[in-house]
C-alpha cells in the first residue's frame, strides 16, 4: 500500500530479499571488483561523474545491451550501489556472491519486494542502480518499465541516466563478454527530479515520471554513443536471455 500523496508500486517489479541483507559493506565492495573489472580487465572511460550527487539517495537509470553491464557500472560509479539483477542469477555461488555485495534480486513476473529493499537503500541515504528496460537488447531505452519511476517519486531520489557503451556489439550474443581491454565508455547525465504536482493522480504522475526518465536516458545514449564512436548494437539479439 502506498502512502498518501505517492504512486501505488507497478506490478512486474519484485524479487525476494529482506531490506536488511542489503549490505552498504558489500556494496563497497562490490565497487572495488567492478573498478577492477571496467578498468584492469576492461579500458572504461568515465564522462560525467560530477553528475551524481555526493550524498542522499540517488537512483541511476542505464541502458542495457551486455551482460557485464551491471558489474561495469557498479565500477565506474563515484558512489557504491546497489544494482538490480535478474531473480535467476541468485543460484549457487553467483547467487551468494551477489546477495554479498548487496544487490537485489528482481522476478520480472511479479511482486514488489524488490521494490521496497531498492526503497529501503534510498531512504537510508545509499545509490540504487536499475536497467529500466528490463532485458538486455539494443540498449536504445525504446521502453522502460515503472518500477525507477516509483522509486524516484516515492523515495524522493534524483534520477541520473547512464549510458552503458562497448559492452556489446553488433554480432555478439546478449551473453557474450567484451574480450580484454575492450574500450568501454560510461557516461553520467544530468540528475531528474520528478515530482508528484498537486491534482494529479497516481497513475498519472507515475506514466510521466516513467517517460521523463526514458527520453532523458534515450537521449543521452543516442549522444554518448556518437561521441564517443561505439555505436548500439543494430542485429537481432542472438540468443534468447
Amino acid at each position: 500500500m502506498s502512502r498518501p500523496g505517492e504512486a501505488s508500486a507497478p506490478a512486474g517489479a519484485g524479487a525476494s530479499l529482506a531490506p536488511a541483507a542489503l549490505s552498504e559493506r558489500g556494496a563497497r565492495w562490490g565497487r572495488r571488483i567492478g573498478r577492477i573489472l571496467a578498468f584492469g580487465v576492461w579500458r572504461a572511460r568515465v564522462i560525467g561523474a560530477d553528475h551524481v550527487p555526493t550524498s542522499g539517495p540517488v537512483l541511476f537509470a542505464a541502458n542495457h545491451t551486455g551482460v557485464v553491464d551491471g558489474p561495469v557500472l557498479a565500477g565506474a560509479t563515484p558512489r557504491p550501489v546497489h544494482v538490480l539483477v535478474k531473480q535467476e542469477a541468485f543460484t549457487g555461488v553467483v547467487g551468494w556472491f551477489l546477495t554479498s555485495l548487496g544487490q537485489i534480486p528482481v522476478d520480472r513476473e511479479g511482486g514488489r519486494t524488490a521494490l521496497t529493499a531498492a526503497l529501503s537503500v534510498l531512504r537510508r541515504g545509499g545509490v540504487v542502480g536499475i536497467f529500466p528496460e528490463g532485458n538486455r537488447g539494443r540498449g536504445d531505452a525504446s521502453s522502460a518499465h515503472a518500477g525507477i519511476a516509483w522509486l524516484a517519486l516515492t523515495g524522493g531520489a534524483p534520477v541520473v541516466p547512464v549510458a552503458v557503451l562497448g559492452t556489446r556489439r553488433t554480432g555478439e550474443s546478449i551473453g557474450h563478454v567484451p574480450g580484454f581491454r575492450r574500450r568501454l565508455v560510461i557516461e553520467f547525465g544530468e540528475p531528474l527530479t520528478l515530482v508528484r504536482e498537486p491534482g494529479t493522480s497516481g497513475r498519472v504522475a507515475l506514466s510521466e515520471a516513467n517517460e521523463a526518465i526514458r527520453v532523458a536516458l534515450s537521449g543521452l545514449v543516442t549522444v554518448a554513443a556518437a561521441r564517443a564512436g561505439l555505436p548500439l548494437p543494430n542485429d537481432e539479439l542472438i540468443a534468447a536471455e
